[in-house]
């Protein structure tokens, strides 16, 4: 396979970064190398925000629904390169093809609407006061901002953020992950392809200091970062420094609450995708399971049996099930929290040791006997692996799952309305009932603790990306005297 070599997009054309060090993208699955670029640097940065800014006026000077027209553009060009696009992710960071290109799909449909808020937001209002006076509120766009996305969902994060952020008005600077910079790549070439005006869309590849130097720039004023609470807080302080915004969305331990009443071959088999599926490389993936000790046994016994079901292997397999860890670094992370589980007295149910091959797999793993003691219930583990502890009550479970540093989403398995009632109160940005994942195109949340800050979704993400400013008319002009 010939080797890609990767550039940056910066005012409508394809470039070489500045920078000197060469960062390698591997396949996870054959560890093999499978692309490189020169990781930017502050000049490269420098160039990027220096076309958004330039461009910025022109794009917000098209009407709302020309914007609006130029997304879905690009919309529709992303289906129609959905599985190229899953099959790049497969080779950066593992996902397999079908799953992928479902997630794509998905997301598009999502960028196309998000786009369409905007044909509906308040972007001007008008309050009239008690003695004719009048105040129009006109919300403006920012101007320049910047995206920095993960490696775990190349193409969905970046369609995520976009939406809200174009169709307000804004230019955008991207920043993929450098373990995932291949799908992004091809992601920003079909916006191009689709007429997206040359400066409005740009791409910059790199590491942590490519991120940190579009973070401190002086003209972004917005950033949008998903990724590790560490680097959110560096994000945070560094935009607050130059009292600009930031919305972060950050790691999860999230929980899942399996009561008395429910099915628990079922739930079993509902918890086992949610931990499971992209290899639980999800900021939302189950990563801590209570159930209630009436079902606990059958429970277990059915979600051992699903973990079983998800077969390893490349993503280019149709039959493949769980794919491989972005890398060693994060298949390092798993191992060590499981042998920290075991050696505090956790059992292994199923799976727990990678395999001897090639790629950096890990078996979908199931454990029990845990307790807060261990890594695995405090920690963000982001692999396959479930950990389960039996409760006495729906009360016990909501405690421990409300105790931890993280909140962004929890789930909940109930026929109890009651308990539905209570569980609404969960200090996290989202709490799915009796189904995992799922909301429309109207959900705003914000996650809470440490799992990041500023609303996201429906009107929060244009209120986001756009500035409030008041123009108060009198009533009545002044008269020249006499």
């Amino acid at each position: 396979m010939t080797m890609e070599t990767l550039q940056n997009f910066i005012g409508g054309r394809w470039e070489e970064p500045a920078g000197e060090d060469v960062v390698a993208v591997v396949n996870p699955a054959t560890e093999e190398a499978v692309a490189h670029f020169r990781a930017g640097n502050a000049d490269d940065v420098d160039r990027a925000v220096t076309a958004a800014v330039a461009t910025q006026p022109a794009w917000a000077a098209f009407t709302v629904a020309e914007r609006v027209n130029s997304i879905h553009a690009w919309a529709d060009e992303i289906v129609v390169h959905a599985a190229e696009l899953a099959e790049l992710e497969c080779r950066e960071m593992g996902k397999p093809i079908a799953l992928g290109q479902s997630f794509i799909e998905g997301a598009a449909a999502g960028l196309k609407a998000a786009a369409d808020q905007a044909l509906t937001y308040p972007f001007g209002e008008t309050v009239t006061g008690p003695a004719g006076e009048r105040t129009d509120i006109v919300r403006h766009p920012l101007g320049a901002t910047a995206v920095i996305t993960p490696w775990n969902f190349p193409v969905v994060m970046v369609l995520g953020a976009l939406g809200p952020l174009l169709a307000a008005g804004n230019t955008v600077v991207v920043k993929p992950s450098e373990r995932s910079p291949i799908s992004t790549v091809r992601l920003v070439e079909l916006a191009a392809s689709t007429g997206l005006p040359a400066g409005v869309l740009n791409l910059v590849l790199g590491d942590g200091r490519t991120g940190a130097a579009l973070t401190e720039h002086e003209d972004v004023q917005l950033v949008h970062f998903t990724g590790s609470v560490g680097a959110g807080r560096a994000v945070g302080t560094a935009t607050g420094h130059r009292l600009r915004r930031c919305v972060l969305e950050l790691g999860g331990k999230d929980p899942v609450l399996i009561d008395a009443g429910v099915d628990p071959v079922a739930t079993a088999q509902a918890v086992a995708f949610g931990a499971f599926v992209n290899t639980g490389q999800i900021c939302t993936s189950m990563e801590r399971i209570y159930v209630h000790e009436r079902i606990a046994d059958e429970f277990v016994e059915a979600l051992v049996a699903a973990a079983q079901t998800f077969t390893l292997g490349d993503g280019t397999d149709p039959g493949t099930v769980l794919g491989p860890l972005v890398d060693a670094r994060q298949r390092e992370t798993v191992r060590r929290h499981v042998e920290d589980a075991v050696h505090k007295g956790a059992t292994v149910r199923t799976g727990g040791a990678a395999p001897e091959r090639p790629g950096y797999f890990y078996p979908a793993t199931v454990l029990t006997d845990v307790d807060d003691t261990m890594l695995v219930m405090t920690e963000e583990t982001f692999g396959p692996i479930a950990p389960v502890v039996v409760v006495s009550s729906f009360e016990e479970g909501l405690a421990c799952a409300a105790d931890s540093r993280y909140g962004l989403a929890a789930t909940v398995y109930t026929d109890d309305p009651d308990h539905i009632a209570v569980a609404a109160h969960l200090p996290v940005g989202v709490v799915w009932v009796n189904q995992w994942q799922g909301g429309g195109p109207e959900r705003l949340y914000e996650p809470a603790r440490d799992s990041g800050m500023g609303a996201t979704g429906a009107r929060a993400a244009y209120d986001a990306a756009t500035r409030p400013a008041a123009v108060h008319i009198a009533a009545t002009a002044p008269t020249a005297g006499r």
